[in-house]
This record gives structure tokens, sequence and C-alpha cells, in this order.
């Protein structure tokens, strides 16, 4: 059986993603607290500022999740709870960010990912895959507790060098389950 993508909302307010079935929801209850595993060609770590920059062929990973990008901040804190290492709170990505888990990837120019929050936010000529189907806009939040993609035609709101890219509405391709007549 083919899952098919539900557009819940759409229109200039906002997309609102749904897939039907567990399996299809890979981002629902992924495991923020996992370990963050940093891959790049140079790392700098700011250690006054408690922040790592992270550029070129960025590949960062957790628990089953990939978020690529050209260079990514990761602000973290000196963490008592771990044997004194240390917690990342938030990681912002910038140029060509692809978020991949399972069969659902996610593309935009910027992604802040909010740790503590468990979400995604996605700005800038955003796409949003899964299969055959997809979802463009200006703005991706999703939210990694409940595995729902929220797609809207906001862009940045300012943000230097991001652009809605699809004039401030959404856009999408649904794959359907193919019928006998």
């Amino acid at each position: 059986m083919k899952k098919s993508l539900i557009l819940l909302s759409a229109g200039a307010l906002g997309a609102v993603a749904f897939y039907p079935g567990a399996q299809a929801q890979v981002l629902k209850n992924h495991d923020s607290n996992a370990p963050v595993n940093f891959n790049a060609d140079r790392i700098e770590v700011q250690d006054r500022a408690d922040r790592v920059v992270v550029s070129g062929n960025v590949e960062v990973t957790q628990a089953g999740m990939r978020l690529n990008a050209a260079r990514m901040t990761v602000a973290y804190r000196n963490g008592g709870s771990n044997g004194g290492g240390v917690e990342v709170d938030r990681i912002d990505a910038t140029g060509n960010v692809v978020v991949t888990k399972g069969n659902e990837t996610a593309r935009g120019n910027v992604a802040i990912y909010d740790l503590n929050k468990r979400l995604i936010t996605m700005i800038g000529n955003v796409s949003l895959t899964q299969g055959a189907s997809r979802l463009t806009g200006g703005r991706l939040v999703i939210d990694l507790t409940s595995g729902r993609s929220t797609v809207d035609g906001r862009s940045s709101g300012g943000a230097p060098g991001v652009s809605g890219g699809s004039g401030g509405r959404v856009s999408g391709t649904f794959s359907v389950p193919q019928r006998n007549n």
C-alpha cells in the first residue's frame, strides 16, 4: 500500500504536512538527547563564546538524522550532568542545508536546530520531500516531538541572502494510491 501525503491546510497561511501511518513519520519522537557527531573540513572551537564553528562539507549526525551544510555554528554550554562535558543547545546551519532521516528530506538556505525545544526551522527556498511527494515554500518548521512539519510562504523576515522562493505561497505535489476504476 502506498502512503500518501495529506494536505491539512494550504494557501498563503501555510500548509501542514501529515503522513498517515507510523512508519511515514520518521522524524516523530526523534531523540534530541542522543550524541551529536560532527564531521567537517575545518572545526574551530571558540571556547570563550561557548561555540564551535564548523565549515567545509559539514555533516552532523544524531540518532539516524543527518544535517549537511556548508557551515554550522554550534552553541553549547558546559554540562555538569554528563561528567563535565559540553551540552549542545543549538545548531545554526547555512549554505545548501539538507536534513535527512529515513525517506524524508528537507532543504533550505538556512536552518536552526533548537535541541531544547526539539524544533528545526528552515528558511529560504525550502522543500520537504517524502518519496514522490513534495512541498515547497519560504519557511519550514519540523517538530521532532510530534513529527509534524509545517510549510508556509513566509520567508525569514529580513535575514540577509534569504528569500521566500515561492512568492509567499506554498506549492506541492502529492502521490496518491493507484485506483482501479
